[in-house]
């Protein structure tokens, strides 16, 4: 059995599957957590990948290892065989993913000292944006300024969209670069693209994956001038506001709690704060479903995905509420059924199938990963 080695490296975890290459069978998962911090028993990344590695066993035929990597830049439009080159590029794209990039390279570097000779191969969340067109793609500012200081869109989630609409195509049926679909990657980080014949042309996320819908923690978007506004009025410096939007906003700062599941329960109860934050997510999420309408031209397949998507059936009813008259609406005995599986959410015979689709990011990993080494 051939089997290939997918690994999300975090800056104190890895998070690891192994993946059989012909029945696309998870052999064996799992994670290791708390690298580095006090008390901890793996004091570096290099230590939790032989921990990794010695649970394996040597009845594994690892043939790659597929790591995921935050941001690509501009410079990768697909996954890369790691070379010194590509190395040191990631490492240079550090600037623009500060918290992941490094985090990233000390997978890699980890898997390469435990595995010599084994194939690595990145996968960048950015990759599948490199589509967007120049009028997505670019902020209107200074347009040296942005070239100097790579200042534009990027979009993440890419390696989900990517899975999630070709996992749309083949459950209807139909080829892949005759549909118009939006995927609704919504998890406590949340994003959505809009997707033409296979290929990314709008997405939420930016530069960073601030920009966009109202996540667990992060605001999404915010008119500029707030930050402006806060620096000089309340005095939050630039690390405050840093970790105010990204750590201390969406659910969270609307509700104190971040995990939608809490919030739902809490609206559910009667809670008019819950219920307030929860109609300003939904709001954002269909202000995103009309723009990507118009960029799109039309829509042959609405797909919800990850944690929230997946699963709160609740919140997708109420977030398509009323969209009728586009052709979009839900079957609410089929909404409410729990299932691990792809399937629909929409009555029969509706202009736009509105499907629930599970993403499985690691399997992407491993099949474009599949694809390069051969």
């Amino acid at each position: 059995m051939t089997e290939i080695f997918v690994v999300n490296s975090g800056s104190s975890s890895i998070k690891y599957q192994l993946l059989d290459v012909e029945s696309e069978r998870v052999t064996l998962d799992g994670i290791v957590e708390r690298i580095g911090e006090a008390g901890s028993d793996v004091p570096d990344h290099a230590t939790g990948m032989r921990k990794v590695l010695d649970k394996l066993g040597s009845t594994h035929n690892i043939a790659a290892v597929g790591h995921r990597v935050v941001h690509g830049g501009s410079l990768f439009d697909r996954a890369a065989l790691i070379t010194p080159e590509v190395e040191k590029q990631i490492d240079d794209l550090s600037a623009l993913a500060p918290l992941h990039n490094p985090a990233n390279l000390l997978g890699i570097r980890a898997a390469q000292s435990a595995l010599p000779g084994v194939p690595q191969v990145a996968v960048f969340d950015t990759a599948f944006h490199q589509t967007l067109p120049a009028a997505a793609y670019t902020y209107a500012i200074d347009a040296e300024l942005a070239k100097r200081h790579n200042v534009r869109r990027y979009g993440f989630h890419g390696t989900s969209h990517k899975y999630v609409s070709e996992q749309a195509a083949q459950f209807l049926n139909r080829p892949l670069g005759e549909l118009k679909t939006i995927v609704l990657h919504l998890g406590n980080g949340a994003s959505v693209a809009a997707i033409d014949g296979g290929v990314s042309v709008e997405t939420s996320m930016g530069m960073t994956p601030l920009e966009g819908l109202v996540m667990g923690t992060r605001s999404g978007d915010i008119d500029a001038a707030v930050l402006i506004h806060l620096h000089r009025t309340a005095g939050l410096s630039f690390d405050e506001l840093d970790t105010l939007l990204n750590r201390q906003s969406g659910l969270l700062g609307l509700t104190g709690n971040g995990d939608m599941r809490n919030v739902q329960e809490a609206a559910s109860g009667g809670d008019d704060v819950a219920e307030a934050a929860l109609a300003v997510y939904r709001h954002r999420v269909r202000r995103y479903i009309g723009a990507y309408l118009a960029h799109l031209g039309g829509l042959d397949a609405l797909v919800f995905t990850a944690g929230v998507g997946e699963n709160n059936s609740l919140l997708r009813r109420r977030t398509l509420a009323g969209l009728e008259f586009l052709g979009i609406s839900v079957d609410r005995d089929r909404n409410e059924l729990q299932s691990k599986n792809a399937r629909y959410i929409s009555p029969d015979g509706s202009p736009v199938a509105v499907l629930v689709i599970p993403t499985n990011e690691e399997l992407e990993i491993a099949r474009q990963t599949l694809a390069l080494v051969g």
